[in-house]
């Protein structure tokens, strides 16, 4: 359900006070509880939730098969360099002999937080490099918290809504990843140690631009950046930035899951969609550009 390491982090959505595991749910002192799904998260979120919010089960498959595949790897590895470049948690797994029996101790664990987290697949990627930290994976959509679940061992999938506020300790937090996820800097900043760093991930104007013209999917605004800065800026100081460009060869199928993971599936018909990926000659060549930035908390 949720390791022991994570569960003593997180505080009840209604009350505040910390939670403890019985019985395949997650309970506070005031009587508080929340159930345990099947599919092994916890939702964690409280009153109805407007419609039309969170990713549909079709956008989070094909979001799955689309990452599985590799083409996103560049922008993993951008992230992982982020984190394991800073001081936020240590030693990562190159650096780490685990076969070692008289290899020191490791460091206190550190705790990554992800707030929209999707199928959790970057928070896997960064675990798999640092063998001492523990992952939350924050979501909103159930169809993407069965898959977080078995993200990896050390992780924690909830349901929750990071602009309703996290249900996560102060301060408690050594690195948070917003990856083409909404931004709230306060709720960020509340959650992150002094010494912790938040990843932001966005794309740039040129994101996927040949899918764009071609299938009529969403543009992404020319002020994104900007924007990112303007929703941060009180709250964090910009550490390291680094602008990602590759190209990527995708076959039909995987033009296909381009289209349908992101929110331009929200917006395109299913039918008309598939007519348009039938006329593209295949492999396609497509452009993928991401602005990858590290930011260090404000002192406030």
């Amino acid at each position: 359900m949720v390791p022991e390491t994570i569960l003593q982090a997180l505080r009840c959505p209604v009350c505040g006070a910390g939670l403890y595991a019985r019985e395949r749910a997650l309970r506070c002192p005031s009587g508080h509880s929340f159930d345990a799904a099947r599919h092994g998260y916890v939702n964690l979120q409280t009153g109805r939730r407007p419609s039309g919010t969170g990713d549909t089960a079709d956008m989070v498959a094909a979001r799955a098969d689309f990452l599985g595949a590799g083409h996103y790897q560049p922008v993993a590895r951008a992230v992982r360099q982020m984190v394991t470049t800073s001081d936020a948690i240590g030693p990562h797994a190159s650096e780490f002999d685990t076969s070692d029996p008289d290899a020191p101790a490791l460091d206190a664990p550190g705790l990554i937080v992800d707030a929209g987290a999707g199928t959790g697949y970057y928070l896997r990627e960064l675990l798999d490099q640092l063998p001492q930290a523990w992952g939350v994976a924050f979501e909103v959509s159930r169809y993407a918290l069965r898959r977080a679940a078995r993200a990896h061992q050390r992780a924690g999938a909830l349901g929750a809504d990071v602009w309703r506020g996290l249900p996560i300790s102060d301060g408690s937090a050594s690195v948070v990843l917003d990856i083409f996820a909404p931004r709230h800097g306060a709720e960020f900043h509340r959650v992150l140690r002094p010494q912790g760093i938040l990843v932001v991930v966005t794309p740039m104007p040129e994101h996927l631009r040949e899918l764009v013209e071609a299938l009529g999917l969403l543009t992404v605004d020319e002020r994104k950046d900007e924007r990112v800065e303007e929703s941060l800026g009180a709250w964090f100081e910009l550490d390291a930035r680094e602008e990602i460009r590759f190209e990527m060869h995708l076959p039909s199928a995987d033009v296909e899951r381009a289209a349908r993971m992101g929110p331009s599936a929200h917006h395109l018909d299913a039918a008309a969609r598939a007519a348009r990926v039938a006329r593209l000659t295949t492999p396609m060549a497509v452009t993928g550009a991401v602005t990858v930035a590290r930011y260090r908390p404000r002192q406030r």
